[in-house]
């Protein structure tokens, strides 16, 4: 029987509404959820069914308006502003559709910039996670220099190079054709296998969800 130990997230009854010229508007109707430790789990529904809004309050971007957010046995949505930055730093990882690498740097640096923002020592672990991601010959390239494909792997290893107990991703192959979509599905599920690396990520590409351990349909702000 699944114990409290082995699940990584838990929402419960989280409600979120923005609010434009004092005029509410409900996203999230009551969400429930929970992952446990190594799940790969995929949410789709239509545009504006509030799937990165709730990416977002797990991931501490937003708060909700009520419910709560535990992640690895503590609960974190009530954190104030430097806790819930630790928590990011620490504890997350995330990957977008637009890939946010920093154009000056190489993507060593890039990949290497997600350690020092936590203080950690650089020991390898940046040319250890791009060979992994078959990038250890670009490591020297500006990410301008990359494919998309090549892009959102740099991405991904900038994600995943600190071990994050939960991995992130909105729309990951959004920007992709059909075979770099493929490609960087494949290596998030190499991760989430080798490593254990949990993943909840949003996806609009159905040929994609047959990868997933679940799939969760959300549907105005609710899952159906």
């Amino acid at each position: 029987m699944t114990t409290i130990s082995d699940h990584i997230l838990k929402v419960r009854d989280v409600h979120y509404a923005y609010h434009t010229a004092g005029v509410a508007t409900p996203v999230l109707h009551g969400i429930d959820l929970e992952l446990r430790r190594g799940e790969f789990v995929i949410i789709m529904g239509p545009s504006g069914c509030g799937k990165t809004t709730l990416l977002n309050i797990i991931g501490l971007m937003m708060p909700a308006r009520s419910g709560t957010v535990e992640l690895d046995g503590a609960e974190v949505s009530s954190l104030d502003d430097a806790g819930r930055a630790s928590v990011r730093r620490n504890k997350l990882g995330f990957v977008f559709q637009r890939f946010n690498l920093l154009p000056v740097l190489t993507v060593e640096q890039n990949v290497s910039l997600a350690l020092r923002l936590r203080g950690d020592q650089l020991d390898g672990q940046a040319i250890r996670i791009l060979e992994r991601v078959g990038l250890a010959d670009k490591r020297h390239s500006k990410p301008n220099a990359l494919s998309v494909g090549e892009q959102q792997r740099a991405a991904i290893a900038r994600a995943v190079v600190r071990r994050p107990a939960l991995l992130l991703a909105d729309e990951p192959t959004g920007s992709l054709d059909s075979r770099n979509a493929q490609s960087v599905l494949d290596l998030l599920r190499e991760l989430n296998a080798s490593d254990g690396v949990t993943t909840l990520m949003i996806t609009h590409n159905e040929h994609l969800a047959d990868r997933a351990d679940r799939v969760l349909f959300m549907h105005d702000g609710r899952f159906a």
